[in-house]
């Protein structure tokens, strides 16, 4: 079980690049790209609100949470 990022989806959504985003909320593109791969261990709150923000979406929008089978 696990976190699963859905932040691809809600960018391709959007209409915007992760390049966009990443200059909008002040990380680095390769920042965003651990995000949206899920490849980091954790997000800092200020950094998921910036993000919902820009992209005017709510956390469970960006998060889901699927259990193994």
């Amino acid at each position: 079980m696990g976190i699963v990022v859905r932040l691809d989806v809600m960018l391709a959504t959007r209409k915007m690049k992760s390049k966009d985003l990443a200059a909008r909320i002040g990380i680095s593109e390769q920042n965003l790209s651990l995000l949206k791969s899920g490849k980091v261990r954790g997000v800092r709150f200020e950094t998921l609100a910036a993000i919902c923000k820009e992209l005017e979406c709510q956390p469970g929008d960006l998060l889901e949470f699927e259990v193994d089978a």
